[in-house]
């Protein structure tokens, strides 16, 4: 995604297509892709499911994507990520690629 928003229906559209992406992510701890990197993520929803927390690691590697996601009722969505740009985490959703095999926790 590069280059900064031009309209609010594009950026209507990157919302929804974020929302979509993140709701594609189950709950839990998922290993899959983003940058050919393989990643290691958490995601967390709350039981009314207005908020969502994802955490993820590079595996082997240092970088880290942390946000939380709010479903508000009178004024739609609030994204706030952790100590790093929205666009940072929205190509992160955007483009992260979940393993179809069952992550296998570490000993």
């Amino acid at each position: 995604m590069a280059g900064a928003l031009t309209s609010s229906k594009e950026a209507s559209a990157v919302s929804a297509s974020f929302e979509a992406a993140l709701a594609r992510l189950s709950d839990g701890y998922i290993h899959g892709n983003f940058g050919g990197r393989a990643w290691g993520v958490t995601v967390k929803r709350s039981e009314d499911g207005k908020r969502t927390w994802l955490y993820g690691e590079e595996l082997g590697g240092t970088d880290i994507i942390s946000f939380n996601f709010y479903r508000l009722a009178a004024s739609g969505s609030l994204l706030k990520p952790c100590e790093m740009s929205s666009t940072k985490v929205i190509e992160f959703v955007l483009g992260f690629e979940p393993s179809t095999q069952k992550a296998v926790p570490s000993s």
